[in-house]
């Protein structure tokens, strides 16, 4: 701010003839020199006069220009002084002067030299952020319960910040906890106030924080821990970073989010469900364990039954039981369903034909079959049974078997099903053929309920154990690029299962 600026902004108007000014002045410093040699008394009441009845400074400033005058030098005295003319919608003017008294040889104060430093707009910075500070003290340290529970630590890992609504939902004062490391004292895994329940919190707590000290913004993340009663709580934590004046991060503030009462009923049946799921989930492994140790026994025994001289018929049913044994280890290595529902699940390419796969199809549901006095037709053409074909034949066999169950159960007692089957081929070349194969499953009865094939397309979550295997077997059809239909007819229904698996010709001797 300039002394020609300074003049002109009203608190010296009028003492232009007490004053000479330099013909250049910087931007941000001023000099202005006395060179009337009145006496400094009047020269008092003048100043006085115009400043006060310009109400463009404070009384106390006004004491201050008296005390210079007096010949007692001041430093870093700030001013505010209004703005006029052209530049009076602007506000006010923020100045820090250092004055100096000129004196004669009888040490009488003839001049003062001013020197001032426009700091307008650090000052309304420093206004901004003191309001910012002002506001968050007056939510952090407010007692009303609609503020949740905040803590915070600062940029060295102090906890620098505890809210009453902290202490109330630990049970820790914040006396107690204030000028604690956060992570290790106040929240840790041992000894700290607030106990976390395993080494994995205490490590996504570390994360979090971390991310918010260098910048990351950060989503609201589960949070639990037990307070000083040993309850445990339950939460959602939100994490943002604290800046100064200058914009440096210099800490972190931690808000808490409870749950509602529904929330934690919500969570408290996600827990029952994921215990149960885990539980069911060491069941099957114990289940898949011990299967395997009779069925070593039953192919042990197979084997040795195959090295004795056997009949032709004997022959067929050891290698029936065979298939199915495989089928078994198969279904037994799917540990992960997801693979087959995604459609990630490699299939085999081996050589087969269709009668052995129907044979061992069929003859897993040969007891219940008998058992309700249900007649099982093969209405498949030989030259279709002998065909040979290449694909996944153990995959095939589960599918036709799941079919057939599914189609036994819903079959009245004393009634007839009947299994069919047609083969096109699309020639690839001059030996592989792709070979286009339809099965038709045909049941007398009411059929299927129509929720269990809702379940097999998977509209249906809540599936029963029918309905996931119809689920499981569909998606075992899609991945061989075909597809499962429902057909209802009068008196009786029908699965169609279409598949799609290669076929060669024997090259010409």
């Amino acid at each position: 701010m300039s002394a020609t600026t300074i003049a002109h902004h009203g608190w010296l108007r009028g003492l232009s003839s007490l004053w000479t000014y330099p013909k250049k002045f910087s931007q941000s410093q001023s000099h202005l020199r006395l060179s009337n040699k009145s006496k400094i008394p009047s020269l008092h009441h003048f100043i006085a006069q115009v400043t006060i009845t310009a109400s463009d400074m404070h009384y106390g400033d006004v004491i201050v220009v008296f005390a210079i005058f007096c010949g007692k030098e001041e430093q870093n005295i700030q001013f505010d002084i209004k703005s006029h003319g052209s530049r009076i919608d602007t506000g006010s003017i923020t100045l820090v002067v250092n004055a100096c008294a000129s004196r004669d040889l009888h040490e009488n104060v003839v001049g003062v030299c001013f020197v001032a430093q426009d700091i307008t707009n650090q000052k309304i910075i420093m206004d901004k952020f003191t309001r910012i500070e002002g506001d968050y003290r007056a939510i952090v340290q407010n007692p009303n319960p609609l503020i949740p529970p905040i803590f915070g630590t600062d940029e060295f890992g102090w906890c620098s910040e505890w809210n009453s609504a902290m202490t109330k939902l630990t049970g820790w004062q914040r006396e107690e906890v204030m000028e604690k490391m956060l992570l290790g004292e106040v929240f840790g895994t041992h000894t700290a106030c607030c106990r976390l329940k395993n080494q994995e919190a205490f490590v996504k707590l570390g994360i979090v924080l971390n991310n918010a000290m260098t910048g990351q913004e950060s989503e609201k993340m589960p949070f639990g821990f037990y307070a000083q009663s040993g309850k445990y709580i339950e939460c959602l934590l939100c994490v943002s970073k604290k800046l100064d004046s200058e914009g440096a991060i210099t800490g972190v503030f931690c808000f808490l989010q409870l749950a509602s009462q529904e929330l934690q009923q919500a969570l408290h049946f996600q827990r029952l469900s994921e215990q149960s799921a885990v539980q069911r989930l060491k069941a099957l492994t114990y289940i898949r364990r011990q299967i395997r140790n009779p069925l070593s026994g039953i192919i042990f025994s197979r084997k040795q039954l195959e090295a004795t001289n056997l009949g032709e018929e004997q022959n067929q049913l050891l290698h029936t039981s065979a298939q199915c044994q495989r089928q078994l280890n198969k279904i037994l290595d799917d540990t992960d369903l997801d693979c087959i529902s995604d459609g990630y699940l490699d299939l085999e390419m081996v050589e087969f034909t269709l009668h052995d796969v129907l044979v061992a199809s069929i003859s897993q549901v040969m007891m219940i079959s008998n058992r309700k006095g249900i007649q099982l037709i093969n209405d498949v053409a030989e030259n279709i049974m002998f065909e040979t074909l290449y694909g996944d034949s153990l995959r095939l066999q589960q599918i036709l078997a799941d079919f057939l169950l599914i189609s036994v159960n819903f079959t009245p007692n004393g009634s007839r099903l009947c299994v069919a089957a047609s083969l096109t081929k699309d020639r690839l070349g001059e030996l592989v053929q792709l070979a286009h194969m339809e099965f038709r499953i045909t049941h007398t009865g009411g059929g299927v309920p129509e929720e269990l094939l809702s379940q097999m397309f998977g509209n249906n979550t809540d599936a029963s154990e029918e309905g996931i295997s119809l689920f499981i077997s569909r998606k075992l059809v899609k991945l061989m690029n075909g597809d499962v239909q429902y057909l209802r007819e009068a008196g009786k229904s029908t699965f169609i299962i279409s598949v799609e698996l290669a076929t060669a010709s024997k090259p010409p001797t």
